[in-house]
């Protein structure tokens, strides 16, 4: 008997696309039995209901029923929900728009894509829903906690030549921070590094050895105790501006991970993250074109503590 042929992915469904899942071999009763299982934070009363609303299908696009035998070597679709999710109080704004590309001004607190306790709550999710463009991806990252500029590539086709700019290092990106100001240091400078996992897990922190990380820093301007920093990250890191700003005695304002871990403030939208992808630029591998774009936001000098 053969294997029916392999459908298209489950369609997105409130701008959320199907997550996958593989299943092995195994002597599982069923495939809820396996789910279980396999995610223990989700109680099988949570895929009881997804099931019944058809929110799980096969690779064949078979819907799977909470009776269902198991069956191994086969891939599983469906779609993760959140029963309790906090609301971000800022919105993103659509800077540009064309056939291949989606560039957005981010605001701070708000995530790139899904993870842990945010779904809807991400700026992908948000322009899936707001833009009906289901194939949309982000082609780099930010922070959560950092605000500015984040491209997005609309067509698949297209979307690892976009990637690739980033892979080559041929984006030029600039941030702008507010950090404590220190006569001392001499400016501009590069600061080379390694950086590597820390304590706790989410953390990172430099390390003896090769350098992988390197940042151009220069300042911008200075009022009192703090100025204004332009940063050029020349890798990119995870961190990377935080861990190397916190490393020259200059943490960014309002950093809850650098240089100490600030508990409790996570949820505190008085205090962002003083750090700003404030542009980009490259030449656009699909058009020809020499791409900038620019964020509209401003960070304040005299007010460190309030969303620009």
């Amino acid at each position: 008997m053969s294997t029916p042929p392999r459908r298209a992915l489950p369609p997105t469904r409130n701008g959320v696309g199907p997550s996958c899942v593989g299943l092995p071999a195994g002597d599982w009763p069923t495939i809820a039995d396996f789910l279980v299982q396999r995610f223990p934070a989700i109680g099988r009363a949570v895929w009881l209901q997804r099931m019944h609303e058809g929110h799980v299908v096969d690779e064949h696009g078979v819907p799977v029923t909470p009776t269902r035998a198991y069956q191994g070597h086969l891939r599983v679709y469906y779609y993760r929900d959140l029963v309790s999710e906090p609301r971000i109080p800022f919105d993103e704004v659509v800077l540009y728009q064309d056939e291949h590309l989606v560039v957005v001004d981010k605001p701070h607190f708000l995530p790139v894509t899904p993870s842990g306790r945010y779904l809807q709550e991400t700026l992908l999710v948000r322009l899936k829903r707001k833009l009906g463009i289901a194939t949309l991806q982000p082609i780099h990252r930010i922070d959560l906690d950092t605000a500015g500029v984040v491209v997005f590539a609309i067509q698949p086709s297209t979307r690892d030549a976009y990637h690739a700019l980033f892979r080559r290092r041929e984006a030029a990106k600039q941030y702008e921070a507010i950090a404590p100001w220190r006569a001392g240091l001499t400016f501009p400078c590069v600061r080379r590094s390694r950086i590597v996992a820390g304590t706790p897990f989410f953390r990172l922190c430099e390390a003896s050895g090769a350098p992988n990380a390197e940042t151009r820093i220069d300042v911008l301007e200075v009022s009192g105790a703090l100025a204004r920093y332009r940063l050029e990250p020349v890798t990119g890191r995870k961190h990377q501006l935080r861990v190397h700003m916190a490393a020259l005695g200059i943490p960014i304002v309002n950093d809850r991970f650098y240089p100490h871990l600030v508990d409790g403030a996570e949820d505190d939208f008085s205090r962002p993250l003083q750090l700003l992808a404030r542009t980009i630029a490259f030449l656009d591998p699909v058009t020809g074109q020499a791409r900038r774009f620019e964020s509209a936001q401003r960070l304040s000098l005299g007010h460190p503590g309030t969303a620009g």
